[in-house]
């Protein structure tokens, strides 16, 4: 198996992994990131983001040869303008 590391950007915070997992495939590796960016994006929302009109996420994953894929998430509050003025 090889060994996989999921860097965390969340915003303009970088988060390097140093340990990094065993995964077989490039599918639980697709999986393990979409589940790192979900649990992301619902930490975001109740933490810091949850004020913010916009806001971007990224997993990063990387093996001993660089980037195997990226998961990217950004979501956006857009309010009608006389919502916005009440």
């Amino acid at each position: 198996m090889r060994r996989y590391y999921f860097d965390f950007r969340d915003g303009g915070s970088v988060v390097l992994d140093d340990e990094g997992v065993e995964l077989a495939t490039i599918q639980s590796v697709q999986a393990e990131a979409a589940r790192a960016l979900a649990d992301l994006a619902r930490d975001a929302l109740w933490g810091h983001a949850k004020h913010a009109l916009a806001h971007r996420m990224e997993v990063q994953v990387r093996d001993d040869l660089g980037t195997v894929l990226r998961a990217k998430l950004t979501f956006e509050v857009v309010q009608r303008q006389q919502a916005a003025r009440r």
